[in-house]
């Protein structure tokens, strides 16, 4: 389709919006440069030409009137686990009843994907590179837009998502613009898109990958960040570690114009950022991304790393175990997880081994800099909570809450044991998904008791709740549940 043909279908045609995505091998202009530590490329941003299948927005219902909630109700809860620092946390009254509120209908694609809380709506992505505003007080889908056909999972060379794969990286809504910033993956490209968080408009679309970026082997499981106005994007490979694949972080500009920065981990295979938590910012801008097991066992590759980047993405400083090698040569990620912030210069992480690290942000330490390390549980997966002083943690033999102080950390709790999944913690009660029972169950902060538990049907790896609007929103495969938490 020519240029100005798209350009005409980039208008409000009734309630459908038509845009086509950027397409791989456009033509751009680059700059790049690299350490010993890192690669960092610079790329102009381009309008690319060529044809693709449109992508639509329909809007379908409206908003409907209010319900009584708890007082969290017009909190947001816009990025993975509600801020850059990957807390999980949302302020909110004591509830003393929880009941399934709605479930919505049934979406067109599989969603993995944490949902995001804005404006009095539920925002989910899907599979099928779906995007869709639902009212929180009811589950009425208010609009969806799609951006491309996704991508045949039988056409990878390996992978646990099917039978289709387009948008699985949580996305990120600026407050301040109103806008959402998603990565879909069609015809074998992933491409940024900017949506209007009222009406699902495409405001623009730009490539996501960097030069030298291999799309096959790659996928964008991590959720992305917003900071230092950009949008992070961090790539690791497909489930099976199949294909030359590297853990990558694309900085995009907000405004769909300028540089894109880059950084790939300096290993000749493998060291994937994946944990669906993705990168954690610091109050200065500093993005923090935790590498899965390297290619090597031998020679050091940043494999099994904190690493901390700055705002344009060059090397800042790094933590990995003293034992590295053998969790590279076992597949023990300790990029399972993501960092996370429990406090202003304190990063916890742990990962498939078990053992937790506490972490100063000012001086990761480089191997062995931990601060303090401990062994937590059997392995985790996905993300952690925080509300202070208190670490939740999500693992295959149940949930832990850990408690913080003196520069050490101690179990208060363990749960039974479970695949626990990722928790969110509003309301004096952390909320998991019980990945072997398939129920969303809720734990008291103060005792470990389970107070509240609820089947979903089906779930889906590292699946997660999000809290807000005086409720908590679950996915179950291709819908979304709502419990209403009472005063």
């Amino acid at each position: 389709m020519a240029a100005a043909a798209v350009a005409a279908l980039l208008v409000l045609a009734g309630a459908i919006y038509f845009v086509v995505p950027p397409q791989p091998g456009a033509p751009q202009s680059s700059s790049s440069s690299s350490s010993p530590t890192s690669t960092s490329t610079s790329t102009s941003s381009s309008t690319p030409s060529g044809s693709a299948s449109p992508s639509t927005t329909t809007s379908t219902s409206s908003r409907s009137s209010s319900t009584t909630a708890i007082s969290s109700a017009g909190q947001g809860w816009t990025t993975y686990h509600r801020d850059n620092a990957r807390t999980g946390y949302l302020p909110a009254s004591n509830f003393t009843s929880v009941a399934h509120d709605w479930t919505s209908a049934t979406l067109d694609g599989d969603v993995y994907a944490e949902p995001l809380v804005f404006g009095g709506d539920v925002f989910v992505a899907t599979e099928n590179n779906s995007v869709y505003s639902l009212d929180a007080k009811t589950g009425n889908v208010l609009w969806r837009t799609n951006l491309g056909p996704p991508v045949d999972a039988s056409t990878l060379p390996c992978g646990n998502i099917s039978p289709v794969t387009g948008i699985t990286g949580t996305p990120v809504i600026d407050p301040s613009t109103g806008m959402l910033y998603v990565v879909s993956y069609s015809a074998m490209h992933h491409t940024l898109s900017a949506l209007k968080v009222s009406t699902g408009a495409v405001a623009f679309q730009r490539s996501a990958v960097p030069p030298g970026f291999v799309e096959l082997a790659q996928q964008e499981r991590s959720a992305l960040s917003l900071a230092n106005g950009m949008v992070y994007v961090p790539y690791g490979g497909l489930a099976g570690d199949c294909g030359q694949y590297y853990g990558w972080v694309a900085g995009i500009p907000t405004n769909g114009t300028g540089n894109m920065v880059a950084y790939k981990v300096p290993t000749s295979r493998e060291a994937g950022i994946w944990t669906p938590s993705g990168a954690a910012v610091d109050s200065s801008g500093n993005v923090y991304v935790t590498t899965g097991n390297g290619a090597s066992s031998t020679t050091f590759d940043y494999g099994n790393s904190v690493i901390k980047l700055s705002p344009s993405l060059s090397v800042e400083g790094y933590f990995t175990p003293t034992n590295w090698a053998a969790l590279s040569g076992s597949d023990t990620d300790v990029g399972s997880d993501g960092p996370a912030f429990i406090g202003p210069n304190t990063i916890f992480q742990i990962g498939k081994e078990g053992v937790g690290y506490l972490l100063d942000s000012n001086k990761l330490g480089g191997v062995g800099g931990q601060t303090f390390a401990a062994s937590v549980c059997g392995g985790s997966f996905g993300g952690t909570a925080y509300a202070a002083p208190y670490v939740f943690v999500p693992c295959r033999d149940g949930l832990v809450e850990l408690q913080v102080a003196n520069g050490a950390f101690t179990t208060v709790w363990h749960t039974s044991s479970f695949f626990a999944g990722p928790p969110v913690v509003t309301g004096g009660v952390v909320w998991t998904v019980n990945r072997d029972s398939a129920t969303l169950q809720g734990y008291s902060v103060s005792t470990g008791h389970k107070a509240y538990s609820f089947p979903l049907g089906i779930v889906l790896h590292f699946v997660g709740p999000a809290a807000g609007e005086g409720r908590v929103f679950v996915t179950s495969t291709d819908r979304v549940m709502s419990f209403l938490l009472g005063a």
